[in-house]
């Protein structure tokens, strides 16, 4: 017996008994079984049907996960960036690469490569407050760029966050494939 007919085999156990049946002599199984409890009978018709999925796709089971591969984006898409007047968080910035790139099957952009190329570039630097809680912030190079310390207040009090201008969106945006060949570099 091959592992289909044996996959075919055991879901159709399992569908009988989902229905109430003993799959043995094909009679019904007494009121009080088991396998007629509500909640015993829904997993079996979940695992009937993860078996049907299982016989359709030859055999592979359809949770099996795909392995993402690295970001990538083209040039074209990149073109349809939208760029915000008002200054927005690095994240943000991720967030709308990522919307204009196919990510379906594909790792996405994330704001940590940005950051960590900032830094790199001099643009960023990392400190560390009284706490030993690291957090960015721009350098004068930064700020003539247009990377800005903004205070906000949050539910849990004032708080500090780096946002971006639209020159410095544009600059990152024009970046992209350096920040990818960084990533990359860092990585390795």
């Amino acid at each position: 017996m091959t592992e289909l007919e044996t996959i075919a085999r055991a879901k159709m156990y399992i569908d009988k008994l989902a229905n109430g049946i003993n799959p043995l002599d094909d009679t019904a199984v007494a009121e009080n079984d088991v396998v007629n409890n509500v909640r015993i009978s829904r997993c079996l018709f979940f695992v009937s049907d993860t078996l049907r999925k299982v016989l359709e796709n030859g055999g592979i089971s359809t949770t099996q996960r795909v392995r993402k591969s690295e970001f990538n984006i083209t040039t074209e898409e990149l073109e349809k960036f939208e760029f915000s007047d008002k200054p927005i968080p690095v994240s943000e910035i991720a967030k709308r690469v990522n919307e204009v790139a196919d990510t379906e099957n594909s790792k996405k952009f994330s704001h940590r490569m940005i950051t960590n190329w900032l830094i790199e570039i001099g643009m960023l630097v990392e400190i560390e407050n009284s706490e030993g809680k690291k957090s960015k912030r721009p350098t004068a190079e930064g700020n003539e760029l247009g990377i800005f310390v903004e205070e906000r207040i949050g539910q849990n009090g004032p708080y500090k966050v780096v946002i971006y201008n639209k020159a410095a969106q544009k600059f990152i945006v024009d970046n992209v494939f350096t920040i990818l060949e960084h990533h990359k570099r860092s990585k390795a």
